[in-house]
């Protein structure tokens, strides 16, 4: 049985169709990312497999069960971070996540364990309007986590954290999958996705791209190598001239050779004595991402 089943699923807001007849499915106890620029629907895709918006078109079944109608046997069985949080207000951070407990019929031990989980036990005194940015994300996160749920969307859950929040998380969120449970989670980070994610959706305007593992979907990019030498290593007509080099550049770093046979001209470099502090830059999940989705700015 899939975690979820979404079929031919749509959302029209007018003359715009922000999800367009997505179809896909999720298996029980896999990471999914999805990945897209502003505006791509995501977070719409999201919000109607959630049951929290209902579609105009297609069907969603999580964990076996219907969502549309509003299905109130599947909410114990999953947890949402929305991408905006929103808490009640003047309660400190234990309180909070108390409450949310108990609205899962959660005692406050297990929610109290949940604010160690992300580092927040120092602020559980503190009310949520006083907390950073950072802090409330965390606190967000460990509400949707509270009641155990099987099923798991996170929406941007690193947005706002800093580096060492973000890797904290990221150890956080793979113990929650290697437990069992599955997990969706949005995110605007390549290296977040390629970390995390057994597969990646990629979507822009309303529809799914391509949906794969990230390292079929480098493979299928196709993309060249890219091998920097050392400034003054040998010059850039010097680089051209390597069998299997396509281009080769000055910038900053030294001189960037571009080839699809990296071990031909890396055995070529080696034996003009040129390796040292080269580096190799293969196709990445960001290069997959700007391949379909284009570089335009998107507001």
């Amino acid at each position: 049985m899939s975690a979820i089943d979404v079929q031919d699923l749509t959302k029209r807001y007018g003359d715009l169709t922000a999800v367009d007849g997505v179809t896909l499915q999720v298996a029980e106890g896999e990471f999914v990312g999805v990945l897209g620029p502003n505006g791509a629907g995501k977070t719409t895709l999201l919000e109607m497999i959630e049951g929290l918006r209902k579609p105009d078109g297609g069907e969603v079944r999580l964990l076996g069960e219907p969502v549309w109608p509003r299905n109130p046997r599947l909410q114990p069985r999953i947890g949402v971070q929305l991408q905006a949080s929103s808490f009640f207000e003047r309660l400190t951070a234990r309180e909070q996540i108390r409450t949310f407990a108990s609205l899962y019929g959660v005692g406050a031990g297990p929610a109290d364990e949940w604010l160690e989980r992300v580092g927040l036990t120092d602020k559980a005194g503190a009310r949520v309007e006083d907390l950073s940015g950072g802090q409330a994300q965390r606190l967000s996160i460990a509400c949707a986590l509270v009641h155990d749920p099987e099923l798991v969307f996170l929406d941007e859950p690193t947005a706002a954290l800093d580096p060492q929040a973000r890797r904290n998380l990221w150890d956080l969120l793979s113990s929650i999958n290697e437990s069992g449970r599955t997990v969706v989670l949005t995110t605007h980070y390549m290296d977040e996705a390629e970390a995390l994610c057994d597969r990646v959706a990629v979507m822009d305007h309303g529809r799914i791209l391509q949906f794969d593992t990230p390292a079929a979907l480098v493979r299928g990019l196709d993309a060249p190598a890219r091998i920097t030498v050392a400034p003054g290593t040998l010059t850039a007509d010097q680089a051209a001239a390597i069998p299997g080099v396509s281009d080769a550049a000055e910038d900053l770093d030294g001189v960037v050779l571009v080839t699809r046979d990296p071990a031909g001209v890396l055995t070529a470099l080696a034996a003009g004595d040129h390796l040292a502090g080269v580096s190799v830059r293969t196709g990445t999940l960001e290069d997959v991402f700007l391949s379909l989705t284009g570089r335009e700015y998107r507001a």
